[in-house]
């Protein structure tokens, strides 16, 4: 269900469309940063889920099917002590029931307005070269930063030691990743044929 990425460089390129009369050139800009240091980012199994086969009958008609929470460890190694971030990314996002709280589950290839459920994602007991740390997420920014251990779409999410009031560097960071499937009210789904569930999260590490 999660893939992850970790960057060396990042390059944007930037073409500029000609106006309706075309001049006899144009231009094309390349930007980026390269940093001396990097970090590698890993998950358990992979960063893959399976629920297995999950049969029609067992999903609650009216209320939504709380599948049990997984458990993954989740590792970031730097080659120096680096700032960085996390931030989520929903890959299926079109089919997220609260686009801002919860990552989809894809939709039924067999009737495509309806959304299967939705992802949820945590932080548990992380650690930073060996301490115990909390983790943080901003809302404007990087201005400034409070606990949070729900990872939310879009959003920063960074480690400091407990009363500290923003990320702090780090070489190496372990922490347990928990997620939570809630499966939509069957009586919202067509079941009459196999439907897979198709989450499809990123975990996208950035350098402050």
């Amino acid at each position: 269900m999660n893939t992850f990425s970790h960057f060396l460089a990042t390059l944007v390129l930037t073409l500029l469309a000609p106006h309706l009369l075309a001049a006899s050139e144009t231009q094309l800009s390349a930007t980026g940063n390269i940093t001396p240091s990097a970090c590698l980012i890993g998950l358990s199994a992979n960063g893959v889920i399976d629920h297995g086969r999950i049969p029609a009958s067992s999903l609650k008609r009216d209320e939504f099917t709380v599948m049990p929470g997984q458990l993954m460890v989740l590792e970031v190694n730097c080659s120096a002590p680096l700032l960085f971030t996390l931030v989520g990314l929903d890959g299926r996002e079109d089919s997220s029931l609260a686009p801002d709280f919860f990552y989809g589950l894809g939709k039924n290839p067999h009737a495509p307005d309806e959304r299967l459920g939705s992802v949820a994602l945590s932080f548990r007991n992380p650690l930073g070269d060996g301490q115990p740390m909390l983790s943080l997420t901003t809302y404007n920014n990087g201005t400034s930063w409070s606990p949070e251990p729900n990872i939310y779409p879009r959003h920063w999410m960074g480690f400091a030691r407990p009363g500290r009031p923003l990320p702090e560097p780090i070489i190496h960071l372990v922490t347990t990743l928990r997620v939570d499937t809630s499966i939509s009210p069957a009586n919202n789904l067509s079941l009459k044929q196999e439907v897979p569930l198709d989450g499809a999260i990123v975990l996208d590490l950035r350098y402050l």
